[in-house]
């Protein structure tokens, strides 16, 4: 059986490069995305923490708390805009990925199809052989015979 060389070899290779590459741009805005949801995670537990303004005695140390709040809603609001930004991102990598992948596996089944067909051809081409041989073979056995 002969070596199978693809004619599109060079063009898959680039394929499953840009499809790595999709992979990981993909990871890079799921890890950002988690980074914004930990931060707006933690915001809000600090803004319950000091939400209960009742317990402090005193008027500036509540002022302080009442402007630390406003701070922690207008931080909140502000990472809550950047997460939905991240989700936008992740969902755009993913069907840039999900678009490489489809390219990739197109050129994969080409070249899985043009392999097969190859090895067919050389089977049917092997059994042509092998059936002039046995025609060969029971001629002479025939000659041979007589």
């Amino acid at each position: 059986m002969s070596k199978f060389k693809f004619k599109l070899q060079k063009l898959l290779d680039i394929k499953i490069k840009d499809e790595e590459e999709s992979k990981l741009n993909y990871t890079k805005a799921q890890n950002q995305k988690k980074l914004v949801e930990d931060n707006l995670r933690n915001l809000e537990l600090n803004y319950e923490k000091y939400s209960d303004i009742s317990s402090v005695s005193d008027v500036v140390t509540q002022k302080i708390t009442i402007n630390y709040l406003a701070s922690l809603t207008q931080s909140i609001k502000v990472t809550n805009e950047q997460l939905e930004r991240e989700k936008l991102t992740v969902q755009k990598r993913k069907e840039e990925l999900i678009e490489r992948q489809i390219k990739r596996k197109s050129l994969e089944i080409l070249k899985e199809n043009e392999s097969n067909r190859l090895k067919k051809e050389e089977e049917r081409v092997e059994q042509i052989t092998n059936d002039e041989f046995a025609l060969y073979a029971h001629i002479r056995k025939k000659a041979n015979a007589s």
